[in-house]
């Protein structure tokens, strides 16, 4: 169905969104940091990216600003589990600088399935 890349430090969270994914018929690409993910983004195309915002080496808020940058169509999604730090809600400001949706860990799989269904169907 979809070609998504999937941007999580978290070893064990990637995977289980890979799989969740690809029993859902996608195919997913998976990059360790926000660099990485940039980098596969920039030689690949992609119909949809899920982003952490909470990661080493490239954060998940630059790392949407430099997706933007690429492409002002593809659909962003933004995950984080830090919620608010210091009164700081990562997952609100990711919103208003380009992530078309957010979702909170910890989520259920059927709703990442579905955020991910709804975000393809959005006319670019």
């Amino acid at each position: 169905m979809a070609n998504i890349l999937l941007i999580e430090d978290e070893q064990l969270v990637a995977a289980t969104i890979e799989v969740v994914l690809m029993k859902a018929g996608h195919t997913v690409v998976l990059a360790g940091n926000g660099e990485i993910g940039v980098a596969k983004f920039k030689a690949a195309p992609f119909d949809l990216v899920i982003t952490d915002i909470i990661m080493p080496q490239k954060e998940g808020i630059e790392t949407i600003r430099e997706l933007r940058a690429q492409s002002a169509t593809v659909p962003i999604i933004a995950i984080s589990g830090g919620g608010r730090t210091k009164n700081y809600d990562f997952l609100r400001m990711a919103h208003k600088l380009g992530a078309n949706d957010v979702l909170r860990k910890p989520f259920a799989n059927a709703e990442l399935v579905a955020l991910v269904t709804n975000c393809l169907k959005k006319p670019e």
